[in-house]
């Protein structure tokens, strides 16, 4: 249990009509006590949960502001200490005020992500809920969102668990073998560790696959659009976001450096990049453009590949269709209202019929259906199940993927008929990794990382 007691802005700076004060800690409610004077009650009497009429007064018993206040006692409450809430006008003086004599009281400035790291310590949370906490904030949309709070509500943290249970009851089967031989349950133990081990891996490549969804719905779809010169590149950026964002010229070169813009597109975050049309050209200040051009292919989620469908596929085409190997592309064909002179057969042997698109952007025509087909790829098609746990944190990927490596490891072993003790160190290193996902076996220097990331009022 912590010692101090901490306390921060829980509100965005500036102007607004409410800011929020939080503490924490077993000074919280002692300090509330000598700043709060209730219009029916006083900072003593104040009932808990509840919401409380008054102001806040400094030394002097001046008033400083018209505010609400709220206790929270240990251990029901957001940090499992006590906890204090002052909800007052959100002017930068009136906040700078409270805080001022907040701090003069007793409390000291939290730390980033102080509060949340409190939960997590005293075991309000585990480690995957409390790094929800962030994504909750941060959700750019209802699928981000919807995901994070299934994370905050433990989803993940259940089926994490699940499977470690797993391997302890696996490990557990081997540590009877090792100490009771005279049984001879060796046999009966190899093919329970085998079984459990399948299992347990079968779970971990589930949760793997649900990556990639997962990633999109909390940092978005990263989006390039590529194409020679004079495609329609910037035409088609600014037909999706609805607004002149990019310059529009019939002078190839127009565009020299990315251009990145977000959109959401049926409930999907897009980042979507308009690049320089990707041309050999001796214009110093083009070819960087082209060189950053190439660069956002390779980090791109999703291309979408813009083809003047009125002329036949030139020479640039080609090249940059050879950019585009084993990347998901979507071809937008454009300038069908000026006929179509591109042998269509030719791009279907390289892209996916599927993923073709035909379009006019100058009469915005088969833009809901590049709209669908980039639903399409993102999802599959499939229907997406909201209440499944999901992956969308790369160092959860990460140690998922190291948990995936050590089963394989013990299944390797058992069909080499390894000794069953040493079988059991790689699925130890397994139930270790799972552990570092939920905090069980988690290092302080990483906690300390993970919380750093947070702002300073949660």
């Amino acid at each position: 249990m912590f010692t101090d007691t901490i306390a921060a802005v829980g509100t965005a700076p500036g102007e607004s009509g409410i800011g929020i004060i939080r503490l924490s800690g077993s000074l919280s409610i002692e300090i509330l006590k000598r700043l709060f004077k209730g219009k029916k009650t006083d900072g003593e009497n104040m009932p808990n949960r509840y919401m409380t009429y008054g102001y806040i007064i400094d030394e002097n018993n001046i008033k400083i502001d018209e505010v609400l206040a709220v206790i929270m006692k240990a251990p029901y409450s957001y940090t499992a200490e006590d906890v204090v809430e002052i909800h007052c006008h959100g002017g930068i003086v009136a906040i700078k005020k409270i805080m001022d004599l907040v701090l003069k009281n007793g409390a000291r400035l939290a730390e980033q992500g102080e509060f949340t790291k409190r939960a997590f310590l005293n075991g309000r949370l585990d480690l995957t809920q409390a790094e929800a906490v962030i994504d909750v904030i941060t959700a750019k949309t209802g699928d981000g969102l919807g995901n994070a709070v299934n994370q905050l509500d433990g989803i993940l943290s259940s089926e994490i668990k699940e499977i470690m249970d797993i391997l302890v009851s696996t490990l557990s089967h081997i540590e009877a073998s090792i100490d009771f031989p005279e049984h001879d349950i060796e046999e009966i133990t190899i093919e329970n560790v085998k079984n459990n081990t399948e299992i347990a891996l079968e779970r971990i490549i589930n949760l793997l696959n649900t990556y990639e969804e997962g990633k999109i719905q909390r940092d978005g779809l990263n989006t390039t659009i590529v194409g020679r010169p004079n495609v329609g590149k910037s035409s088609l950026l600014n037909m999706l976001l609805k607004e002149n964002r990019a310059i529009v010229t019939n002078i190839p070169g127009t565009t020299r450096d990315i251009i990145e813009e977000y959109l959401n597109i049926s409930g999907i975050l897009i980042k979507l990049i308009d690049t320089a049309g990707l041309r050999y050209t001796e214009d110093i200040v083009e070819k960087i453009g082209v060189e950053r051009s190439k660069e956002a292919v390779e980090k791109a989620d999703l291309i979408i590949f813009i083809i003047d469908i009125s002329e036949k596929l030139t020479k640039e085409d080609w090249d940059i269709m050879s950019l585009l190997k084993d990347k998901k592309v979507i071809v937008a064909c454009n300038k069908i209202d000026l006929g179509i002179a591109a042998d269509l057969k030719e791009i279907e042997e390289i892209f996916s019929k599927e993923n073709i698109c035909l379009l006019s952007i100058k009469e915005h025509k088969g833009i809901k259906e590049l709209e669908k087909a980039i639903v399409d790829i993102v999802y599959g098609g499939s229907v997406k199940l909201k209440s499944t746990a999901m992956v969308s944190n790369i160092r959860h990927k990460n140690l998922l993927e190291m948990a995936k490596d050590s089963l394989d490891k013990a299944l390797e072993a058992i069909s080499n008929n390894i000794p069953v003790d040493l079988v059991s160190v790689d699925i130890k290193d397994a139930w270790l990794y799972l552990g570092e996902i939920t905090g069980d076996t988690v290092e302080e220097d990483l906690i300390n990382e993970i919380f750093a990331r947070f702002c300073i009022g949660k």
